[in-house]
């Protein structure tokens, strides 16, 4: 198949990098290859002479104009290619397999396909896969995907629609299993409240997670199940009842040791019957013994390697001041290194919230880099965030530029002032609305663009400076919204 890949001056030597010898180029002649128009294509084959009959023609991702007679006049297709060139390769290695459009970028395109074929060969993974335990459909360990449990912390303090909102929105995240934290002052009354509407909500697995045997007899009794914790503590007095309900438990090494007292435990819990053992070794922080604690899962790991592992995520992430999309994905690798079958986050305080979603992609990449038996990177989906894999093209100082200086002074626009605020999305822990006040209306939308145009559209704004700041401040907002802080009207972002 025979492939044209059209551009402008400033991007040649990149598309020619990047096209490789699986496409010819053509440089048409603009400086900016968005700029390519039908007419400009057609002069450019002419007068550089190129008579060759070419199946595809890509044009920039960018470019707005409609090629349908050039189509006709070629007799090939013409679409449009990717938005930045550094990526024509990956595009041009899909032909075939892709139909491409000539209104959507190709990039766009092959985003969706890329996630697509990823999420197939994690689902195939997933139903091939003979687990170490099941909980009703939820598979653990085996090859499974590592499975998120989210801890709603306090549950059995909070009235019925207050943890109906906090269970449904957990699900949505993407959480596996719900575990229901008991307060300090719980009665067995508590938890079965708390278990009963966690199960009217929803259809994941419910565990509870306490020491106290009391509770644990009420949650075991109504059905949980997976019970967090048991030890030497409380084996003795609910172990009996654990075995005849079932439930799956989590067994822990008691207070300030180590592997030689949870294979201890685990060896009480099977005595009296519990047949379906999570074994948690217990992950510390970070400045508390992190790699003693990981290497005490190593060891377990390799010794019982049939037990299903439990690997508390939320203990690291909530003790240190730095964004746990990062240190979600790393932890989530040495949890693979591990053997881990449980990511355990509680998504308790502002800085960790999105976690639930970050462990659950993270152990989809790390799916997919073990099957593919590669570092977890170009899998098709990703944690990155901030940073990018890939830096589009630089600009560079023209000769003549002027000094950019702020105005002296602010004038208000006789239309009015605009107060802008935004409403963040509990429930998905992402997205929401922005609001913008003014005094004849106020608008709401998700973007930037919509509420400036309507605003303009209105005739709520008057002056250049004043929609030029409204830009910038309402920008900000949505930004806000898409990495989950928090927003205040001239305040830095």
């Amino acid at each position: 198949m025979d492939i044209l890949v059209a551009t402008g001056h400033l991007a040649e030597q990149t598309v020619r990098d990047s096209a490789g010898s699986k496409a010819d180029v053509l440089v048409v002649d603009t400086d900016v290859a968005a700029f390519i128009t039908p007419r400009r294509l057609l002069n450019a084959l002419r007068t550089q002479d190129i008579t060759k009959k070419y199946d595809i023609i890509f044009i920039p991702g960018l470019v707005s104009s409609n090629f349908s007679s050039v189509e006709k006049e070629l007799g090939c297709k013409v679409y449009l290619g990717t938005k930045h060139a550094y990526d024509l390769g990956f595009m041009i290695s899909f032909l075939g397999k892709v139909d491409f459009s000539s209104t959507i970028p190709a990039c766009e395109l092959l985003l969706d396909v890329r996630r697509d074929m990823a999420l197939k060969t994690i689902q195939k993974i997933e139903n091939a896969v003979v687990p170490l335990m099941s909980l009703g459909d939820l598979k653990l360990g085996g090859g499974s995907r590592m499975k998120v449990m989210a801890e709603i912390v306090d549950a059995t303090g909070m009235d019925p629609t207050t943890l109906t909102e906090k269970i449904r929105s957990f699900a949505r995240k993407g959480a596996d299993i719900i575990d229901l934290g008991a307060s300090l002052n719980a009665t067995p009354e508590d938890v079965e409240q708390a278990i009963r509407t966690a199960r009217e909500v929803s259809t994941v697995p419910i565990s509870i997670d306490t020491l106290e045997d009391s509770l644990i007899k009420k949650a075991v009794d109504i059905g949980v199940d997976i019970v967090l914790s048991l030890n030497s503590s409380n084996i003795g007095m609910i172990g009996t009842e654990i075995a005849r309900s079932g439930a799956a438990a989590v067994v822990i090494p008691d207070t300030g040791e180590g592997v030689d007292s949870l294979i201890r435990n685990i060896k009480a819990a099977k005595d009296v019957g519990i047949t379906r053992i999570i074994a948690d070794p217990v992950l510390d922080p970070i400045g508390h013994g992190i790699a003693r604690s990981i290497v005490r899962y190593q060891v377990f790991h390799e010794e019982f390697p049939r037990i299903p592992i439990f690997f508390g995520v939320g203990n690291v992430t909530e003790l240190i001041d730095a964004d746990s999309i990062g240190v979600n994905a790393a932890l989530c690798g040495i949890a693979t290194d591990v053997g881990a079958s449980i990511l355990f986050t509680p998504e308790f305080s502002y800085k960790t919230q999105g976690s639930i979603n970050e462990l659950k992609t993270a152990s989809e990449m790390m799916v997919l880099s073990k099957e593919r038996d590669s570092s977890p990177k170009d899998l098709g989906i990703d944690l990155l965030v901030l940073k990018e894999k890939r830096r589009r093209l630089d600009t560079i100082i023209p000769e003549n530029a002027v000094t950019a200086r702020e105005a002296d002074m602010w004038r208000i626009d006789p239309a009015g002032c605009i107060r802008i605020g935004i409403v963040p999305d509990v429930n998905s822990g992402t997205g929401g609305v922005i609001v913008a006040d003014h005094k004849k209306a106020s608008i709401v939308g998700e973007t930037a663009n919509s509420i400036l145009d309507t605003l303009i559209e209105m005739e709520l704004v008057s002056t250049v400076g004043h929609a030029g700041y409204l830009g910038r401040e309402l920008k900000k907002a949505e930004l806000a919204l898409k990495y989950n802080r928090s927003y205040a009207q001239d305040d830095d972002f």
